[in-house]
């Protein structure tokens, strides 16, 4: 298994007990949906390798505890702490009409209802305050906001997204 192939569920950020029991920041909304899983991938020097789970409960809301199988002593947890999470992309939950993951729309096409073809999503640039939709147009980069408020449709089997930008934002990266 490659991470191309997996999504980030979260970090093992300490241990619980002396029984090798350890606790994991997931990285969603819904920690519910994680609490009974039967195995998982652990990043290991930038190897995932499957740890079977013997059992696992939330804890305080947002952690997970859990015990895997053979990771029985302090000493066992401890090589695992700060190690991430992974999971198969098909373990994602499915989403309704036109919302999405970051990594399902790379390479659909923008469509903005002034301008008319923008571009193909390259990548999703979640590192600032707002995330942004990466887009090539003919090797120029543009950037569009993923504000409610611009995407009008998100039209999944024909991989488009279409937007309603403010006049003038696509025209900022074509004016050189």
């Amino acid at each position: 298994m490659q991470k191309k192939d997996c999504f980030f569920l979260g970090k093992i950020v300490k241990k619980y007990s002396f029984k090798g029991e350890l606790l994991v920041k997931l990285d969603t909304d819904e920690p519910n949906l994680y609490e009974h899983m039967d195995s998982v991938f652990v990043d290991l020097r930038n190897n995932l390798v499957p740890f079977f789970i013997e059992s696992s409960q939330l804890h305080k809301s947002e952690l997970l505890r859990i015990k895997f199988e053979d990771v029985d002593t302090e000493e066992d947890a401890d090589a695992l702490i700060k190690s991430d999470l992974y999971l198969p992309l098909e373990f994602l939950p499915k989403l309704d009409g036109d919302k999405f993951y970051f990594h399902e729309i790379i390479g659909f096409k923008v469509e903005d209802k002034s301008f008319g073809h923008v571009g193909i999503i390259k990548s999703v640039n979640d590192s600032t305050a707002q995330s942004l939709f990466e887009i090539d147009r003919n090797g120029i980069e543009i950037l569009i906001p993923m504000n409610d408020e611009f995407i009008t449709k998100v039209d999944k089997n024909n991989k488009t997204i279409y937007v309603e930008t403010p006049e003038g934002l696509i025209d900022l990266y074509l004016d050189e």
